[in-house]
């Protein structure tokens, strides 16, 4: 690998913060989010999003919770401009909830943004942006220092004069490539623009600083933030924002370390998309607080609904391994995790009921589960499924939650193995309902075969009695019997673990009582033993 072509961050860029503040801090609520989908993620599609399928992208992030979200890049396209008219015309918007529109430092471009949120009721943010790191200067824009300065300060100028009189709305700056830029230059970029446009604290300027591609790991994004937060002018008239991208696989930690550096507010796309590797995950950061009971302030109550609607709108699958939200993320196949969620199901329940409190309302500590599913409207069906790495804790679960049936630990290990000879045969996994038919089949051994006759009112030892005399003596190690609910009506279960001269064995049988259970159990016996014969 050429890997001597690059060269590491701080051979780029100067990080200034040597006293740091962020790591002794904690993150005690959630920052102000603002979903970016409508605008940097509808832009990094294949095929943008029509104007139905951004309405209900825009009207899914209202019911969620979001107060502020960017809705477009107005002069970019007709379709953009056409949609921020329909929020105002419609009156899309709930009186809470601020508008954003995308504009370039460029004065025609930015007359036709203001034009967009005209006679919009709602609080509107005219956001302006313009690359000023280095290289972009250099190659993209072939201007100096400060040449951009001043194109900058021009298009402030603009906002200014075009919209400055509009009392609902309120400026943002993004310096483009922040990561990259000299922080002395990007300081007084933006101490020039929050004097321009006078911040106060009753009309804050947005400073959005983002990691528009991902250089560094995130430490140092957040030194660069908070250089930022202990630096800027009239800071208590700036709200303080970031917009992490994920190129290095880090966009994540990057937003959790920069609101702990003294980030204000988040940019990003719900599950993640954008360019290249696309926007930090704000479904994602939102659960991680939730995880660390902290109120996310966005409603993830249905994260399957919020799935389909996003993947429907972006028409872009979410990943199944995919935090919180993917298919897979609640379930274990291996037999140590299944066996550990089974045990702490188990004693989460018994703890609730001995606090005479809901399962919902006492403290989560189930292994491997870093929140309950039902949290986000997932189900217990899916926590655990069975394949060939599986073992008897999982197996045993899906049983248990599926058909009622609580095995007797030394039956879970005998069933098990034959499981195991399933999956390897199939090389599938195997549901819920194929494990109960193989159950059926090992331990009741079929009804179509035959032993002595037994009468139902017959006793364990009459019965046990009857086998021997058929030639099949067998010596009942132990039975284990429970009522199942099934559908509303109870059943009788009995599991009957018993000896015979080739050695230990189970089966298992159901009535209307435990005694035609345990019957049932011994005629399972009788017809095992038909089965051999045969």
């Amino acid at each position: 690998m050429p890997s001597h072509r690059y060269r590491d961050v701080y051979q780029r860029v100067s990080v200034p913060v040597t006293e740091r503040h962020w790591p002794a801090n904690r993150i005690t609520a959630a920052p102000l989010w603002v979903p970016v989908d409508l605008r940097d993620g509808n832009q990094a599609l294949a095929e943008p999003m029509d104007p139905e399928r951004k309405r209900r992208f825009f009207e899914l992030l209202v019911a969620m919770g979001y107060k502020e979200i960017e809705v477009g890049y107005p002069s970019a396209s007709q379709t953009d401009f056409d949609f921020v008219r329909l929020i105002g015309a419609q009156r899309l918007a709930p009186a809470d909830v601020s508008i954003v529109v995308f504009t370039p430092a460029r004065r025609d471009l930015i007359e036709r943004t203001v034009e967009s949120v005209r006679g919009i009721p709602n609080d509107v943010v005219i956001h302006m942006y313009t690359a000023t790191a280095p290289t972009w200067r250099n190659v993209v824009l072939g201007k100096s220092r400060d040449e951009l300065a001043e194109l900058i300060a021009a298009g402030g100028r603009d906002v200014l004069e075009l919209a400055g009189d509009m009392p609902n709305v309120r400026f943002q700056f993004s310096p483009e490539v922040f990561m990259l830029t000299e922080p002395d230059f990007v300081l007084d970029v933006c101490d020039r623009m929050t004097t321009l446009w006078d911040a106060t604290p009753e009309r804050p300027v947005t400073l959005n600083l983002p990691a528009t591609v991902e250089v560094a790991t995130p430490n140092v994004y957040a030194d660069q933030i908070e250089y930022m937060h202990r630096n800027l002018a009239r800071r208590e008239s700036v709200i303080l924002s970031v917009h992490p991208h994920n190129d290095r696989g880090t966009g994540i930690a990057c937003a959790e370390l920069a609101v702990l550096a003294g980030a204000q507010r988040v940019e990003g796309c719900v599950f993640g998309n954008g360019e290249r590797t696309g926007n930090v995950d704000l479904a994602t950061l939102a659960l991680n607080l939730h995880a660390q009971g902290v109120n996310p302030m966005i409603d993830f109550s249905d994260i399957d609904e919020v799935r389909r609607t996003v993947e429907y709108c972006t028409r872009l699958p979410v990943h199944e391994r995919h935090p919180y939200a993917g298919d897979l993320v609640y379930t274990a196949y291996s037999g140590t995790h299944q066996d550990a969620i089974k045990k702490g199901f188990a004693e989460h329940r018994e703890r609730a009921a001995r606090l005479e409190q809901p399962e919902r309302e006492i403290p989560w500590e189930v292994p491997y589960l870093p929140i309950d599913p039902a949290d986000v409207g997932r189900s217990y069906d899916a926590v655990i499924r069975v394949n060939s790495q599986s073992g008897k804790g999982g197996i045993a679960y899906l049983l248990q939650s599926e058909y009622g049936l609580e095995l007797p630990r030394r039956l879970q290990i005998d069933f098990a193995r034959h499981v195991q000879r399933h999956t390897d045969r199939t090389g599938t996994e195997v549901s819920a309902r194929t494990l109960w038919e193989l159950f059926c089949e090992v331990y009741t051994a079929g009804a179509n075969l035959t032993g002595p006759e037994i009468p139902d009112d017959a006793t364990v030892e009459e019965a046990i009695d009857a086998l021997a005399a058929d030639g099949f003596p067998v010596e009942v190690l132990s039975v284990t019997q429970q009522t199942v609910d099934r559908a509303g009506s109870a059943l009788s279960a009995t599991y009957l673990e018993y000896r015979t001269g080739d050695g230990v064995a189970w089966a298992f049988g159901t009535g209307e009582t435990a005694s035609r259970a345990t019957i049932a159990a011994v005629r399972a016996v009788a017809r095992t033993r038909a089965a051999v014969l045969i």
